[in-house]
This record gives C-alpha cells, structure tokens and sequence, in this order.
C-alpha cells in the first residue's frame, strides 16, 4: 500500500465515523421526545416547562422551532453558546427568538392554522414593513418614530433609525435593509404566544351537555399583547382598561378584555379623546360594544356584521346595507365607529312605534 493510500485511510476511517456519529446523533435529536432531548437541558428549563402547560403541549419543539439547522449559523450558533453555557456554569440567559425565526415560525403556524392565516393574509395586519414604512400619505403627515415600532415592528431587532430614512416628513423613503421589506410586521406572535398555558384542541364533548353549552366559560384566552421593549408577552388582564372622554362625558366601552388589546395600538391621543389620533372605539347607536361583535378575529372582515344584528330594512325604516359605514371613507356620515341618530334623522329622532 502506498504512502498516500495509507494517509487517506487514516483519515477517512475517523472522519468517517464521526460524520456517522454526528448523522445518527442528529437522527436521534430529530425523532425522540422532547423530554428527552430539548426539554432535558436546564439551559432552557423556563420555556420547557411552559410548553408542557400549554395547548401546544403534545407538539414536539421541532415542529414549531425546527431543528438545530433549521436558522442556519444564528441556530448553531445559539447551540454552541448553550452547550458552553452549560460546561462554564455561566449564567442562564432566557432564550428569545429574533425577527427571523419569528418570521419564518409563521409557516409554522399556518401548517395547523390554516384558516387562521388564510384570514391573517387578507387582513391588514399582514401588511409589510415596505407597506407601513414607506406609506407616503401618512410619513407625509406624521413623522415617524420609535413608537411606531411598539405596534408595527414588535420583533425589529433594530431601531426606527437603523430601519428607515429619513426620520422626517419629506420623502422619498427607504428602507435601510431591503430585507425588510417584504417582512410582516405584525407577525403571529404579536398576539399569540405558542407556550402559553392552555388545553390542546379536543372535539366537543357531547357526553356532557354542560361542556357544549355556548355560553361555557373560557377558562382562558389565547391572546395577548407582545411588549417589544420588555420583550415578553402580557396577559390582557394586565392590560389598563380602557377608557375615553367624548363631548365632555365618558365613553362607554366594552369591558372584553380583547378591546384592551385592539386600544394598545388602535389607541387615542395622550388626552384619551375617543375617535383621535387611530382610535376607533364604538360610540354612537353602537357604543358599549366590542370590537369582535364585528370584526372577525383574524381577518378583520366586518362585510357581513351588519346583517347578523339588521333585518334587511332596519327597526328604523333604513336599508343598513345601503349605507357607506366605513372608517376609511372620511366623508362618510355612517361610520360604523360612531354612526347616531342624528346621523340618519337630521331633523329629529322619530319616536319608537308602539305596536
């Protein structure tokens, strides 16, 4: 055998066996229960063991986060500075995910959701950071800052400064990274939060009468409110209740506890008046009543709310589907967020009809 023979089998035995070793390895991590592979190491014991209460709960991790190779370098990355972590006894350090795991978890999510995103993708929270940031009719009027991120960019691991210029209200705009562009910017997980504890999905049970009556309580909500700058996700009870002033007088608002949430970005000026700034908090014939009673959750389709309340001609002699009430033309005097009365009869309210 000659010398160069000899070296390359040398080699190729060891680099063999562990190129075998590392494939049989990561078969084993890929395929055996969490229990024994990602929830096993303290290094991430706090989000173990929220997963195993929540209703993600029979999930393995691979199927949300992916695997070891799944982020590329940034996941290797986290992985080797866990396994040093673990050997140094360092500090443990609460896992976050960036922007680009956030963004590609949607996938994800919409593998088990799928109406859920089919609505999410039609709705204008799927709108991009291109679509938000370089909106010209509104930069044009407001100039943009770093609050704008509290509601769109919730995961942008930058800054308003490092994400677009210029900061000012003369254009053109542009994003510094294009990468950006096509992102969503209130992505899944600015509302939801996969180890938040809970039930995973069962059929009804018809055994029990008491368990598909329609009025059973929630024992718990699946939503919550994302905190960029805290990084963490907050219960709506946690959340301040919402309140406004209008004409002198408080407005009556929707004690759901989801209307806190729709208010922290669809929110009034800092003096609380409603129907300011993007508030669009019902008042008027239709005050007290929570956004949901329209807008579908994901899609935000309210097209048909009209007719689940309305006979076709109203309990006030008007064809309510005939009636321009949306927020978006500014011109309409039927705005569905604070259509009164006095919208209708402007030359007094009738009285009711005694039959």
């Amino acid at each position: 055998m000659s010398f160069a023979r000899r070296v390359l089998k040398r080699i190729t035995i060891p680099v063999g066996s562990l190129l075998l070793l590392f494939i049989g390895f990561n078969v084993f991590w890929d395929t055996a229960p969490p229990q024994v592979t990602c929830a096993s190491c303290h290094e991430i014991e706090s989000s173990s063991s929220s997963w195993a209460h929540s209703g993600h709960r029979a999930l393995s991790c691979r199927d949300c986060h992916g695997t070891a190779f799944t982020n590329g370098i940034h996941s290797v990355s986290e992985k080797i500075q866990m396994v040093v972590r673990h050997f140094n006894g360092s500090d443990l350090r609460e896992i976050k995910m960036n922007e680009t795991q956030v963004v590609e978890m949607i996938d994800n999510c919409r593998r088990c959701h799928a109406a859920e995103y089919s609505g999410w993708t039609s709705s204008g929270h799927s709108a991009t950071y291109a679509a938000i940031f370089l909106n010209e009719n509104h930069n044009s009027t407001e100039q943009l800052n770093p609050d704008c991120l509290r509601c769109h960019g919730m995961y942008y691991d930058g800054t308003i400064q490092s994400l677009v210029t210029p900061l000012s209200v003369k254009g053109p705009w542009r994003l510094k990274d294009v990468v950006e562009a096509e992102r969503p910017a209130i992505p899944c997980l600015s509302c939801h939060q996969m180890h938040r504890t809970g039930t995973p999905s069962q059929p009804p049970d018809y055994s029990n009468p008491q368990r598909i009556f329609y009025e059973t309580k929630v024992d718990s909500l699946d939503v919550l409110f994302y905190d960029r700058y805290e990084k963490i996700h907050l219960d709506l009870n946690e959340l301040p209740p919402v309140q406004l002033k209008a004409g002198g007088r408080t407005v009556k608002v929707s004690g759901d506890p989801v209307q806190r949430l729709c208010t922290q970005c669809h929110s009034p000026n800092s003096f609380h008046v409603a129907g300011t700034s993007d508030d669009r908090t019902l008042r008027g014939v239709h005050e007290g009543l929570p956004c949901e009673a329209c807008h579908d959750v994901h899609s935000n389709e309210a097209r048909q709310s009209c007719v689940h309340c309305h006979p076709a001609i109203s309990n006030c002699g008007l064809d309510v589907k005939t009636m321009n009430t949306t927020y978006a033309d500014r011109g309409s005097r039927h705005n569905i967020h604070f259509v009164a009365c006095k919208d209708c009869h402007a030359k007094g309210i009738p009285k009711k009809k005694v039959s």
